[in-house]
């Protein structure tokens, strides 16, 4: 860290001397307007260095440097370009005590207030500047149009510099807010996961309940005709009963990851929950290799409560026609109020579905999909999708032939914007 301060502290000095040769000569001799006072104040007010120091050092610097080129290019001696070039060294020093008597750092969020600031300490360290040069001798006429000069001059010089610094913040702000947008997305994504994987563990809590039932009747039948083993079905549903319970709290501590995340993001539009997916999807068709552009298109400013629910299912379907599609395609994913519903529409120019299969989609266990080495898929992520459409009070659907595939999901507009918190507690904890 020290390192990295010790070299933004030298950056900031030679650049002030670099630009200082970018110059003007408005009086004659060798009083100058540069930029060499604007790549200084630039660092002041957008790196973490010292004021003072830094300004001393500057000024101390850009003397030695414009003493070695006029030695170096005109051959000047040393006495004679100390002689000329000593003024800038106050300066840089009156610029850096001006702007650090002002406390320009502690209130950068300010920006007209640090711009004027900036301007005078220019205008005072050009006064000083040439006060000390027709102290020691040299001849400069100051009119009360050199004084409009140096006023303008002051006010250019700090009002581009807090400008590039205010479009370098912004441009900054957009990069973290875009990457807090990406990391949000993502946990709006895995937490629509942990909802998919709540609904299924709920439903298989109710059919532990039911054996556990079955089981605790077949023991009391099983002890009525004093049968030997009928302690063990009592066993048995112990064990079942356990791994009820194990269930609950699992299933608690999803609910409450949920919750969590809930709060963060209350309501969602439906146009930006449907562009979340198509993000999210086209990331997932360039892992596949595949080039798939992703359409969405929205005609409502509804927004809905239901964010984990609609995520699910339309991941659900999206991706599934990525995989469907074998090298490049299209995908239109469409929302729509029809009504007294809400229509999503997503439709691929993938191989289709063969007539045969699709009464057998939605079926648990169905699968069309199989791995490199033969094994198939578990064949649960439609038939969960339509269940969670059902559970929502509305209806999944397909059609296709052999050049389009489209999946239509309908839900009731007054459950998609109901109140909030109601419903995803009855859908995770019955």
């Amino acid at each position: 860290m020290r390192d990295y301060r010790w070299f933004i502290w030298f950056i900031i000095l030679l650049s002030t001397g670099l630009l200082g040769e970018a110059k003007i000569t408005p009086f004659g001799g060798e009083f100058r307007f540069s930029l060499g006072i604007m790549a200084y104040f630039f660092g002041m007010l957008w790196f973490s260095v010292p004021v003072l120091v830094t300004g001393i050092s500057a000024g101390v610097f850009v003397v030695s440097f414009r003493i070695a080129m006029d030695g170096t290019l005109q051959g000047i001696p040393l006495d004679a370009g100390l002689l000329h070039h000593l003024p800038v060294f106050f300066y840089y020093v009156t610029f850096s005590a001006v702007i650090s008597l002002l406390k320009i750092k502690a209130n950068v969020e300010y920006h007209l207030k640090v711009a004027f600031f900036g301007a005078f300490a220019d205008m005072a360290s050009n006064g000083t500047e040439l006060l000390i040069r027709i102290a020691s001798g040299e001849t400069a006429r100051v009119t009360y149009q050199e004084i409009m000069l140096i006023i303008l001059v002051g006010l250019l010089r700090s009002f581009f510099v807090v400008g590039l610094c205010n479009m370098l913040a912004i441009r900054q702000v957009r990069a973290l807010g875009e990457q807090r947008r990406l990391e949000l997305e993502r946990l709006m994504m895995i937490n629509s996961d942990l909802f998919a994987e709540s609904f299924y563990l709920k439903k298989s809590m109710s059919h532990i309940e039911e054996i556990t039932r079955e089981s605790y009747q077949l023991y009391k039948s099983l002890k009525q005709v004093h049968y030997p083993n009928a302690a063990q079905a009592l066993h048995i549903a112990q064990h079942v009963h356990e791994v009820k319970k194990d269930s609950e709290r699992i299933l608690s501590g999803l609910f409450k990851i949920i919750q969590q995340e809930r709060m963060l993001s209350k309501r969602i539009a439906i146009a930006d929950l449907c562009a979340m997916v198509a993000r999210t999807n086209v990331n997932y068709s360039l892992l596949l290799g595949k080039l798939i552009e992703i359409e969405v298109r929205t005609d409502t400013i509804l927004s809905t409560t239901e964010i984990y629910p609609l995520l699910s299912v339309l991941n659900n379907i999206v991706s599934n026609a990525v995989e469907a599609i074998t090298q490049q395609g299209q995908i239109q994913l469409v929302g729509e109020l029809c009504d007294d519903y809400f229509r999503f529409a997503v439709t691929d120019d993938g191989p289709g579905i063969a007539v045969g299969d699709r009464d057998m989609i939605f079926h648990p266990g169905f699968t069309t999909k199989f791995d490199a080495a033969g094994n198939a898929s578990t064949g649960i992520g439609l038939s969960h999708a339509a269940d969670i459409v059902r559970l929502l009070g509305g209806e999944l659907t397909v059609c296709s032939d052999t050049t389009v595939t489209c999946f239509e999901v309908r839900i009731p507009v007054g459950r998609l914007a109901q109140r909030e918190g109601v419903e995803g507690a009855q859908i995770l904890c019955g």
